[in-house]
């Protein structure tokens, strides 16, 4: 099976700021890019962190404030640091936390929920911005169409890893859902098939309707 890699889905064109940009010009270099976020990069080409909507918003929260228009937790000392920042390097999220372009979808989107964060810089061997993966990206795997997804599970997963002839499990697939039909040789395959099946790029759900000839997963009785 061969997953979508991240350079597949990365955008190339990647808006940027220096490290020196002051803060109304990143704002402005926000909206007039419709984004959310900028790396900031350095000289050489290499992200030094990610300046987003949310770090600029701490300014805002912080002047609402010490203005006392509303009771606001006070901040903490990193918190300050970027309130009080007026340049790039002083209001991004350093580092960053960044991408290869070989990765796959899963490892990008594991990497998100982990480190919580809505968009990766993606660099090459030498650490240096090629792109940026966004989570609107990842979810592009979800258009694939029903017919290549019934081609990988008939080809990739029943027949070449699994070695089950198409005559035997019947795919069929609907918006991405899948629904599985047919016989097997033995009960522990079921598991298999499903688990790999919802492996596949653009699969939402299976449903497996399978019988088997034999139950392997009892344990056979010691006699007494």
């Amino acid at each position: 099976m061969q997953h979508r890699t991240v350079g597949e889905l990365m955008t190339r064109d990647v808006i940027h700021v220096p490290p020196g940009m002051p803060f109304k010009e990143i704002v402005r270099t926000l909206a007039e890019n419709d984004v959310t976020a900028v790396p900031v990069m350095d000289a050489s080409g290499r992200p030094m962190g990610v300046v987003s909507e949310a770090d600029l918003l701490r300014k805002s929260a912080d002047q609402a404030g010490q203005a006392n228009l509303m009771p606001t937790p006070p901040l903490e000392a990193w918190e300050r640091a970027k309130a009080e920042g007026a340049r790039a390097e002083e209001l991004m999220s350093a580092p960053p936390v960044c991408a290869r372009r070989d990765w796959t979808v899963v490892e990008a989107a594991r990497l998100m929920e982990v480190q919580n964060v809505k968009r990766l810089p993606v660099v090459d061997e030498t650490d240096k911005l090629v792109g940026i993966v966004s989570r609107r990206d990842l979810l592009r795997v979800f258009l694939r169409h029903d017919a290549a997804i019934r081609e990988e599970i008939n080809q990739d997963v029943l027949h070449r890893t699994l070695g089950i002839a198409p005559s035997g499990v019947t795919v069929k697939v609907r918006e991405g859902q899948v629904t599985l039909d047919g016989s097997v040789e033995v009960k522990s395959l079921i598991p298999v098939i499903e688990r790999l099946c919802r492996t596949v790029d653009g699969v939402v759900s299976v449903s497996e309707h399978l019988a088997y000839e034999t139950d392997d997963t009892r344990s056979t009785a010691v006699g007494t």
